[in-house]
């Protein structure tokens, strides 16, 4: 047998391998190395980011424009999506709108890239279900870092079976799932992480600062203000009425606070 024939079949058995694993529920995921899908259409990025999350163990899939990026998540249904916002073809922005509109691909972590720096650009990508803003310079290692704390969220690494009940409001830790009234709700990673965080400290005012630490395990540097988006988004999937929220109370001038809204007041 030639050597391409060889390399050929060795391909298509790693392309098998790989489809069995992944074809796999969520919770099962990342039994092998974490695919991630890098778009951004400056080069020196792409190879930059490559490099260093490959040197990590993880495999990389790189695109250079929107509609590309698209073609790669509905094929290869990546772990993670590294995307940039200015893209050419079909912006970050429309990239992220199609990624949360449809099923499944509305469970794969985001994590936004771009030079803008203004607070109401990284608003709108909360809002959009990000679950990570990062601005353009960077560090790569911090990326990888950002990158791996994501991933950790998303897969749900194996921990003490903790069940958090508040009102109606039910949350297993372990199986990564929440439900309202028995009915089972669709959340982003960090969605969940936050929700997690609130109901642990149920009845409790926490800061931003207090919640961010407690749902993600380290401050995001500016990202106070953006954590207001993803309240926002939790309050529109549990809240009977998301202006007059009775579960999620915000405390103005501290933060946050989470009560069962058919309880006793805190």
């Amino acid at each position: 047998m030639s050597q391409l024939r060889v390399e050929t079949s060795r391909l298509r058995l790693h392309q098998f391998s790989t489809d069995l694993c992944y074809s796999e529920d969520s919770a099962a995921r990342f039994p092998m190395s974490p695919r991630i899908l890098v778009v951004d259409d400056d080069e020196q990025i792409v190879r930059l980011l490559q490099s260093y999350l490959s040197k990590e163990g993880m495999t990389v899939f790189t695109a250079a424009d929107g509609l590309e990026a698209m073609h790669i998540v509905r094929r290869e249904w990546p772990d993670l999506v590294v995307l940039d916002l200015m893209l050419p073809a079909r912006d970050g922005w429309e990239v992220a709108r199609l990624m949360r509109a449809e099923e499944p691909l509305a469970k794969i972590p985001i994590l936004m890239l771009t030079a803008r720096v203004e607070d109401d650009d990284k608003i709108l990508g909360f809002e959009l279900g990000a679950d990570d803003y990062v601005t353009k310079p960077f560090n790569p290692r911090e990326m990888v870092m950002r990158v791996r704390a994501i991933l950790r969220r998303a897969a749900g690494l194996p921990r003490p079976s903790i069940v958090l009940q508040v009102g109606r409001l039910r949350l297993d830790d372990q199986e990564r799932a929440a439900s309202l009234d028995g009915r089972a709700l669709d959340l982003t990673p960090s969605e969940f992480a936050i929700l997690r965080a609130l109901m642990k400290n149920a009845s409790h005012t926490l800061t931003r600062g207090e919640l961010i630490e407690a749902a993600f395990g380290y401050e995001y540097e500016g990202m106070e203000r953006t954590v207001d988006s993803h309240v926002k988004n939790l309050r529109k999937k549990i809240e009977p009425g998301p202006a007059q929220p009775a579960y999620i109370e915000t405390v103005y001038g501290v933060g946050y606070r989470l009560s069962d809204p058919n309880g006793e007041p805190p």
